[in-house]
């Protein structure tokens, strides 16, 4: 459903409880009041998206994307600040399948921004994990420089220590004859 018309309904349903209230109906003034209060929650909140998230928590990536695909045009169906979340969770999902299809997306919900700042480390440490799938260091550093500046509630630096350490085994691995040698 498009934001403009849930706007709407949620407009319409509050208008029909101060009706209902204005007219001496008050207890089901109060109750179309919360359902309109639901219905312009969910303008701002995608339930699609809380859904997927609670999902993913759960470790079932394959109904998290069954409920992101329900979001068939992002930016119609979506506020704007939501955007970059949308991208966050559809990285998510794709890199349990392939990591590095996934890049695209994480660099996608970067460029369109996020307010929280532990997911702007959560999309960085994943690109950090991509680019030492690519076996590509200095990008890997940098990336994990911003996630662990970016950090501030302290939510991933156990997987950032974790990133460097294995960054730091990327010296040891020779690769010699198409094998790896320890």
């Amino acid at each position: 459903m498009s934001n403009i018309v849930r706007l709407i309904i949620a407009c319409v349903v509050l208008g029909a409880a101060v009706a209902l209230c204005g007219f001496g109906f008050w207890g089901w003034g109060i109750l179309v009041l919360f359902l309109g209060g639901f219905v312009l929650l969910s303008y701002f909140f995608n339930e699609n998206m809380i859904i997927s998230q609670w999902f993913l928590r759960k470790e079932k990536s394959e109904k998290a994307e069954e409920w992101l695909l329900k979001i068939t045009d992002y930016e119609k169906q979506l506020n704007k600040s939501q955007w970059g979340y949308y991208n966050l969770l559809i990285g998510l999902v794709e890199s349990r399948k392939s990591p590095l299809k996934s890049e695209k997306y994480f660099k996608k919900s970067l460029s369109l921004g996020m307010k929280m700042s532990h997911n702007i480390a959560l999309a960085k440490l994943s690109l950090a994990g991509i680019a030492m799938a690519k076996r590509n260091k200095p990008e890997a550093q940098r990336y994990l420089q911003e996630a662990s500046k970016d950090d501030k509630n302290k939510l991933l630096t156990e997987q950032i220590k974790m990133m460097k350490a294995q960054m730091g085994q990327m010296d040891k691995q020779v690769v010699r004859g198409g094998y790896r040698q320890f």
